[in-house]
């Protein structure tokens, strides 16, 4: 049994905290309270580790992360890290999104659908966990944009940032490769990563950041 995450508690009680939304009536995460609650059910009698990462629950196995769950305005989404790898037999995964090249969702709009799915779910975990112990990666299509060594290796440790990048237009991407590659030293750029990641997996640009400032 995986043990509980206070942090965990809070999500489902008010939301990711990513927006103006927190802790209202607003807040889309607070519209599927119920769903998220029977979706983590599940997750707590895997034997992965309950964590926050960008402010959503993430799934751990010996520090990898295996699924991350979320909510949109119309959905619950339950999402493999590295579902592109997964078989699919019941062909219940689908692409959030048309460039991405990893992860692999599962949407929820009811408590009926999660429980009708949740032995599937969990044999879709035990593939999900001994694919990343295998060690195997997906293969990623690259990009006209040089790309600095170290958010390449950021890329392998966080799949789903890779998607959430190559999901970004051209420009917007140029905009964080400039930035990240201006420092010399690999430690700058890898604190300059850090500080990009949330903006990213948002699908902003970098340069969004300067316009919300005014």
């Amino acid at each position: 049994m995986t043990p509980i995450n206070p942090k965990v508690d809070l999500f489902i009680a008010d939301g990711c905290g990513r927006c103006e939304y927190y802790a209202t009536e607003k807040c889309k995460v607070r519209k599927w309270q119920l769903e998220l609650q029977h979706v983590r059910q599940i997750m707590l009698e895997t034997d992965l580790t309950e964590e926050i990462k960008w402010g959503m629950p993430v799934y751990t196995h010996s520090g990898k992360n295996i699924v991350i769950i979320g909510a949109l305005k119309d959905c619950v989404t339950f999402g493999f890290f590295k579902g592109v790898l997964l078989k699919d037999t019941h062909h219940i995964l689908e692409k959030q999104g048309e460039n991405v090249q990893s992860a692999r969702i599962i949407r929820f709009t009811s408590v009926d659908r999660i429980v009708e799915l949740s032995s599937i779910i969990k044999e879709y975990i035990i593939e999900a966990i001994a694919i990343e112990e295998s060690g195997v990666k997906v293969e990623f299509k690259k990009d006209i944009e040089p790309v600095p060594s170290e958010l390449e290796d950021k890329f392998d440790e966080l799949p789903s940032l890779r998607d959430a990048f190559y999901a970004l237009t051209p420009g917007k991407r140029r905009g964080y490769v400039i930035y990240i590659s201006q420092p010399k030293g690999s430690e700058a750029r890898f604190s300059r990563i850090e500080k990009c990641i949330d903006k990213i997996m948002n699908g902003e640009g970098f340069h969004d950041h300067y316009k919300s400032k005014k």
